[in-house]
């Protein structure tokens, strides 16, 4: 700035770009004010303030400046009630400050955007446009497809198919003439490419790129139906200082993307990583953001999985979409997971369970055999292991079933991971099937199993019996009321261990020996 005064724009970060900074010296008249004001127009008041001494760098070194004056002109109307704010923490001051004294934060506190004007409208119902992509089990979870100007959000286990998923329907979308521009922060587009190649995938516009704000730039330059964002934790917006991954990048990211769906329509899909207890990696304001919150689960080593909803402004979150995981990618399940499952071996039964509304068959499978140590061993795999040795309590105090000196493994084919209580009495007809050594043919069973011995119904029996019936499977279930388990254990046709002995494994070093049937008693009765 010259010597003698002069105007330029403020460099502090506290004042918005129509502020002006005018210095000036005692030498100068206060008429040059007047004119640089009614040059950039009205203002309501002017600021001002007295600094101390301060020096000029010039070509004559540095040269003391007199005291000088600062004025800041204010547009009419303009900073009434003028606030700053921390764009990590929201800390709000009315005095701006280089840096936030609560977060501690090394950056400036930034002056709040003014917010454009809103008309209310009023709302009669409809207004949504819903995509289709033809994938029926990803249509089903969201409600029919995605809506337009929506913004998803896609969790997972790694491996676990999420890119996978969200490039064939980027294909599927591409092939029903829509553009669907993939952004991936974790690939190169020749990686991209050597996917898509793989299972089949085309016409998918892929740009590698980590910066927000030139994804938004891409996906305004054209007609993009939907921008796929692999992966949230790995973009990052130069606004902010810090790691992509950090609590303030992601958050800044997700709320500029979604802001960007709501105003041009675009639908976002974002893949989120997950922690090691298996939730979302990052805030949770993250999943306030989004419109759709779903969930990729399945065993990294099977081929199942599932997509379940957990959260969706725009449809039900009890529908779940069945996967399989193949060489050429995703495949849709639509057929029961028994395969060529015929139930002529013991130790294994149909259960007919719910994921959402939706029945699904699964096997369960029991194998009961003789312990070699003192301490017997329970290995399960898709079930709960509380609920199997509840189970064991059960069949022996009240169907005289011991299992005290055998080992036990259960196994829920297919890496499903069954959490309701229905499998209670599937569960107990596979080990009793097991133990006496007994195939139960082609049977489903569903049924909750008490600790005083009875079997209660479950919900969506409806659903159930006919999914069952569909696949040609015989039902033992109980009825509108409560049913016992040694009367399930008879009408599954197994043998009660009061007609036939069990063969008890040894224990403390002692031979096997066989248990003597309990003669007359009756089923579930103790001596």
């Amino acid at each position: 700035m010259p010597v003698g005064g002069g105007v330029r724009r403020s460099t502090r970060r506290a004042w918005d770009h129509r502020h002006l900074l005018i210095r000036w010296s005692s030498r100068f008249a206060r008429d040059r004010v007047k004119e640089i004001v009614e040059r950039f127009g009205r203002v309501s008041h002017l600021r001002s303030s007295v600094l101390g001494r301060v020096t000029h760098s010039g070509t004559d070194g540095v040269v003391p400046l007199p005291r000088v004056k600062v004025f800041c002109v204010v547009p009419d109307g303009y900073g009434a009630h003028m606030s700053y704010r921390c764009n990590g923490c929201g800390f709000s001051s009315p005095k701006w400050m280089g840096f936030c004294p609560q977060c501690k934060l090394s950056e400036p506190l930034e002056a709040p955007h003014p917010a454009a004007e809103s008309v209310p409208a009023i709302v009669n119902g409809g207004g949504g446009v819903r995509l289709p992509s033809g994938i029926l089990e990803f249509d089903r979870v969201v409600g029919g497809g995605l809506v337009a100007g929506s913004s998803v959000l896609v969790g997972g286990e790694p491996g676990i198919g999420k890119s996978t998923l969200l490039l064939q329907l980027a294909s599927a979308y591409a092939a029903r003439g829509s553009t669907v521009l993939m952004a991936t922060a974790e690939e190169s587009v020749d990686q991209v490419a050597m996917r898509a190649e793989r299972l089949g995938c085309e016409n998918v516009s892929v740009v590698a790129e980590a910066d927000v704000d030139r994804i938004i730039g891409h996906a305004t330059t054209g007609e993009v139906a939907a921008v796929v964002v692999d992966s949230i934790q790995m973009v990052a917006t130069a606004a902010l200082t810090g790691v992509p991954g950090g609590v303030n990048q992601v958050r800044e990211s997700a709320q500029r993307l979604v802001r960007f769906a709501k105003a041009s329509g675009t639908t976002v899909v974002l893949v989120g990583h997950v922690t090691k207890d298996g939730s979302l990696a990052g805030p949770k304001q993250l999943e306030h953001l989004v419109d759709v919150v779903m969930s990729l689960e399945g065993e990294a080593e099977l081929g199942l999985r599932v997509l379940r909803s957990q959260k969706n402004r725009f449809g039900a979150t009890h529908q779940v979409g069945l996967f399989e995981m193949t060489d050429s990618g995703m495949r849709e399940v639509t057929e029961p997971l028994l395969g060529q499952w015929t139930g002529d071996v013991a130790g294994t039964v149909a259960f007919a369970g719910m994921e959402g509304r939706r029945s699904v068959l699964v096997e369960i499978q029991a194998l009961v055999a003789g312990a070699s140590t003192p301490q017997p061993r329970r290995s399960v795999k898709g079930l709960e292991v509380a609920r199997l040795h509840q189970i064991l309590a059960v069949l022996d105090r009240h169907a005289g079933f011991c299992f005290g000196g055998y080992d036990v493994y259960v196994n829920v084919t297919g890496g499903l991971r069954i959490r309701e209580p229905a499998a209670d009495l599937p569960l107990a007809l596979a080990l009793v099937s097991s133990l006496v050594d007994q195939p139960l043919g082609r049977t489903a069973a569903w049924g909750e199993v008490g600790l005083t011995g009875e079997v209660r119904a479950v919900g969506a029996t409806g659903h159930r019996r006919e999914e069952a019936t569909r696949a040609g499977l015989d039902v033992v279930a109980p009825t509108a009321g409560r049913d016992r388990i040694e009367a399930m254990i008879a009408a599954a046709g197994l043998t009660s261990s009061a007609q036939r002995g069990v063969v008890a494994s040894g224990i403390d070093g002692h031979s096997h020996a066989s248990v003597p049937s309990r003669g007359s008693a009756a089923v579930g009765s103790r001596d």
